[in-house]
């Protein structure tokens, strides 16, 4: 078993070593998150059958490597020329970026959780995307597993011991005092997305949030506190505007009469065959939408939240340190 100081040793001697390693593992963690966006709102298991064509054939592993195999084959499969949408490398490519990222900001441990926090957000945000909703096991599941981390990795939430202090009395102290940040969070973001949703339905009449969104938020704020699910909300609020013009710009351009319409497309490398995807699907509600328009606020909310983890908490933090500051001496 490697020890700790051999793997100093080989960070010392080859510091390229582990961000490469985050990259490829984050390459292979979004292959299998193109399964799981394929297979979880169609109610699929992610684990059989294998990895196969659309027409029927086994894919083989060397055909089946993440990003490359894609450019390797021109984005076509091998067995039949079926054509594979660019969308899988590109989940892969995002994952593996974000890995990469995580690798580079953070230790070890905040690393590990940052990644599973990351495989998450892109798995629901996807699918949040094709499907307008967002499973309970990236929700909720995720919430509890964030909360869990928090109690097992208090450099999560920025805990660490303090020097002096007896090892296992500052772990104890700094894992509840990061369990108290995650769960501030969860209660936090989630309720502040659940009061904004009723009091838009209020002046809108109408349901103007998903609680899919709720929950989301929950999970983020399980992860990143209740700082971070505030950034969040609003910035994911000034993000789906953007995207939202975007969107509209672009609407603008299509024939009278052209809308959008799902077709179906070949299945990533390890999906089933691609008939028709239906969503009957895992609870987590859609968002209604802006000015009629449906719109997942999920992948808002996911990016705002990967943000503030991976850039943004130094500015962020400090600015609620400057208000709490400017209210202690009113």
């Amino acid at each position: 078993m490697i020890t700790l100081d051999e793997l100093r040793l080989i960070h010392d001697g080859f510091p390229w070593f582990f961000p490469a390693a985050a990259f490829v593992f984050g390459a292979c963690i979004g292959s299998f998150l193109n399964v799981c966006i394929y297979r979880i709102p169609a109610n699929k298991s992610v684990v059989t059958p294998g990895s196969h064509c659309g027409c029927g054939q086994p894919i083989r592993w060397h055909d089946n490597i993440p990003i490359l195999s894609w450019l390797l084959l021109r984005g076509r499969a091998r067995c039949c020329g079926r054509p594979f949408s660019v969308r899988y490398p590109a989940i892969e490519l995002l994952t593996a970026l974000l890995f990469l990222t995580c690798a580079l900001e953070f230790g070890p441990g905040k690393a590990f959780c940052a990644m599973l926090f990351v495989a998450m957000l892109v798995a629901s945000s996807f699918i949040d995307i094709d499907h307008m909703i967002i499973p309970d096991r990236f929700s909720i599941g995720g919430a509890v597993i964030g909360v869990v981390l928090a109690l097992s990795v208090p450099a999560l939430h920025g805990r660490i011991v303090p020097p002096g202090m007896d090892p296992t009395l500052g772990f104890m102290l700094a894992s509840i005092n990061a369990g108290t940040d995650a769960v501030l969070g969860l209660f936090v973001g989630s309720a502040l997305v659940l009061w904004i949703g009723l009091l838009a339905e209020v002046v809108l009449r109408k349901e103007a949030m998903g609680f899919g969104d709720v929950k989301l938020l929950g999970c983020i704020g399980a992860f990143v506190g209740w700082k971070g699910a505030v950034f969040s909300v609003f910035g994911g609020a000034i993000l789906g505007v953007f995207a939202t013009l975007i969107w509209l710009a672009f609407r603008r351009r299509e024939p009278l009469g052209s809308g959008p319409t799902m077709q179906p497309v070949a299945p990533p490398a390890g999906t089933c065959a691609p008939t028709s995807v239906e969503a009957d699907a895992p609870s987590g509600e859609a968002s209604p939408g802006l000015m009629g328009m449906p719109v997942p606020f999920g992948p808002m909310l996911s990016a705002a939240g990967l943000i503030y983890m991976l850039w943004a908490h130094p500015w962020v933090d400090a600015y609620f340190a400057n208000i709490g500051e400017v209210l202690r001496q009113l």
